[in-house]
């Protein structure tokens, strides 16, 4: 019988010692596929490598959801979709982001990015400011809310649109500082 503990002992922490270097395997190919893809002598986005490592990341997240590197992963994977212009992709990682980890630094950042995915990427301009409008609700001193502000007021218009507000904008500005400027020296000679 006494035999047959320590072998139970035994065999359980020889399971234990498996499930390590599995989590430890999977890091530490994470961290080479990482190197290889945004090596500084990378030439172009490699696709099937990015691929490869956002299989790796969501079987980190799936095998270990609460490991501290989880979440980091989850946004990586993430960043990596929204950059290579797969919106539906990014978007399911930060929503999945958002419902797992938003205790997280990162929750603001995800939410914000959901609603630049849904301006840029998927052309979506409604989606855009119903979720650009929540981020500012759910994080009104966030150092991006006056980004989402700013996201809100340009929805929809051109580059062309934008310039043409900045310099009308600007020539009024210059008139108001004109007029101010005259009104000053007028006060001064009255004085």
């Amino acid at each position: 019988m006494r035999k047959s503990t320590v072998f139970a002992i035994l065999g359980g922490m020889w399971m234990m010692a498996g499930c390590g270097p599995s989590r430890e395997k999977v890091v530490n190919q994470i961290e080479t596929m990482e190197k290889n893809l945004f090596a500084p002598d990378a030439v172009s986005f490699n696709k099937q490598k990015a691929d490869s490592l956002l299989s790796l990341y969501d079987t980190f997240v799936k095998k270990y959801p609460k490991d501290s590197l989880a979440p980091a992963f989850l946004f990586k994977a993430a960043n990596i979709e929204m950059n290579s212009g797969d919106g539906p992709g990014a978007l399911k990682h930060f929503d999945q982001y958002l419902q797992d980890y938003s205790d997280k630094s990162k929750a603001a950042l995800c939410l914000f990015f959901k609603a630049f995915i849904y301006e840029n990427i998927m052309q979506d301009l409604d989606k855009a400011r119903e979720t650009y409008l929540l981020f500012i609700e759910k994080y009104p001193t966030d150092d991006f809310t006056k980004d989402a502000k700013m996201a809100i007021k340009n929805l929809g218009k051109s580059p062309d649109m934008l310039i043409r507000e900045f310099e009308a904008q600007n020539k009024t500005d210059s008139i108001l500082r004109a007029d101010s400027m005259a009104n000053i020296k007028k006060s001064k000679k009255h004085s």
